[in-house]
Order: structure tokens, then C-alpha cells, then sequence
């Protein structure tokens, strides 16, 4: 019983020294899992994001005077006055609120889209 445990092992051994080294893959082979992640990564997230970003100030430089749009922080508003930083929103009947232009999220009428689909 010994015997055939100890040839087992044995065997297993000399099948696991009998296996060749590979050899060392080169830096390319190395580095493309790599280079597949990050193209991955640039379309999938880096790409739409930056489209996204281009779009949102396309619409901020095209506000204008009685535009209805949503804050980043959710107020709804009427565009009474824009400068090159600021806009000023009223939020309700005679309720003026100065803001940076920066924090416009969208349009009233993009918003009320988006929540009908």
C-alpha cells in the first residue's frame, strides 16, 4: 500500500519536471491585456463622458432670457437675467435667485421628456 503511494507520488513528480519552461513572455506580450482594458475603458466610459461634457456646454451657452430649466440641485426656473458666470432664475413669483451658470443641469423640457420614456 505504501509502495503504490510512494510510486504515485513519484510519477506525479517527474510529470511535473518533465513539463518544459515556456520562456518569458516579451514586455508587448505582457503589456497587451493592458492596452485591451484601456481601449475598452476609453470607449465604453472616457468617450461618452466627453461627449456628454461638450453637449452640456453647447446647451449652457445657448441659454437664453424665459428659458424653464432644472438646476443640478433640482430648483425649476425661469431665466431672467444671464451674465458670462451667472444666471439669475425666478424660482416663483417675484423669487430671484442669482446662480452660477455652471450648475444649470438641463432644460424643463428635456426633463419632463426623460420622465415620460
Amino acid at each position: 500500500m505504501e509502495e503504490s503511494m510512494l510510486y504515485g507520488l513519484l510519477v506525479s513528480t517527474a510529470h511535473a519536471q518533465s513539463a518544459a519552461p515556456g520562456g518569458q513572455p516579451s514586455a508587448f506580450e505582457m503589456f497587451v491585456p493592458f492596452i485591451f482594458i484601456f481601449v475598452i475603458f476609453y470607449f465604453l466610459i472616457i468617450r461618452p463622458q466627453s461627449k456628454r461634457q461638450k453637449e452640456h456646454q453647447k446647451f449652457l451657452t445657448e441659454i437664453k432670457r424665459g428659458d424653464e430649466v432644472v438646476t443640478s440641485s433640482g430648483i425649476l426656473g425661469r431665466v431672467e437675467g444671464i451674465t458670462e458666470q451667472f444666471v439669475t432664475l425666478e424660482i416663483a413669483d417675484g423669487v430671484k435667485v442669482k446662480m452660477l451658470r455652471s450648475q444649470i443641469a438641463t432644460s424643463q423640457k428635456a426633463a419632463t421628456q426623460e420622465e415620460k420614456k
